[in-house]
């Protein structure tokens, strides 16, 4: 299988990427599915709109910034190449760490309790990255190193992993667990701190087969940041769990 390439059609002479109908068509349904499930966590829809609102530009211009951060060297200074989304370059982890910023300042003034809100939300995220990770197989980017495996894609030439489809597929999986976890959730926070360990689980293990990982010195920087997030999700998750029924007694 081999990318048809980034650009899904023209419109007066504009290119239209594939990579940005993927992205913008996962934010709309991931913000759908959050709005109608909020009533079940206590919240009121028009906050999750409220939130949208702020959220996902921050979140996608963390997640720019962030991969900048870390490929510095590409732009070489060039604001235009910067700010030039359309060739892909989002690195999920900003994205998660400017929208969690975000919806914890958001939280705190509309009076929401933020564990509630990250529950709700965070299942939409998995399913939002199911879809947006195909604009990396249009973009022929954020693949693995060679295979023989059936099920290859070819870039360059060459028969390489498909790492976007791997994190494309778990994503799915995983939206689909939280999804049916949301109505046993035994206490707040418990989906949120599932999302981080299961899909920090996938990233690490996916990460060793990407050829173009972003860098901390030797150690690719998803690998570091997935170890640690599964590490504080886990205490996180414990922590939760216990206070919680030991306020029910």
């Amino acid at each position: 299988m081999q990318s048809p390439g980034p650009v899904a059609f023209s419109i007066f002479g504009i290119d239209i990427m594939w990579y940005g109908i993927l992205i913008a068509s996962a934010m709309l349904l991931a913000v759908f599915i959050c709005y109608r499930r909020a009533g079940s966590f206590g919240i009121d829809p028009e906050n999750v709109l409220d939130l949208c609102l702020f959220i996902i530009p921050i979140g996608v211009v963390g997640a720019r910034i962030y991969y900048i951060i870390f490929n510095y060297n590409l732009y070489s200074g060039d604001i235009g190449a910067m700010l030039n989304f359309r060739n892909g370059g989002l690195a999920i982890h900003g994205g998660l760490i400017a929208g969690l910023i975000t919806a914890f300042i958001i939280c705190r003034k509309k009076n929401i309790i933020m564990l509630d809100m990250c529950d709700l939300v965070l299942p939409a995220v998995a399913l939002a990255q199911s879809i947006g990770r195909w604009g990396n197989f249009f973009n022929s980017e954020a693949h693995g190193g060679p295979t023989d495996l059936p099920w290859a894609i070819v870039v360059n030439g060459q028969h390489v992993h498909p790492t976007f489809l791997y994190e494309s597929i778990w994503c799915l999986l995983l939206f689909l667990f939280l999804s049916y976890m949301c109505r046993k959730r035994l206490f707040p926070g418990q989906i949120a701190c599932l999302y981080g360990i299961l899909y920090s689980v996938e990233r690490f293990f996916v990460e060793a087969l990407r050829t173009d990982s972003l860098m901390i010195g030797p150690f690719r920087q998803a690998q570091v940041l997935s170890l640690s997030i599964i590490v504080i999700c886990a205490v996180l998750y414990r922590y939760l769990k216990k206070q919680h029924f030991s306020d029910e007694r």
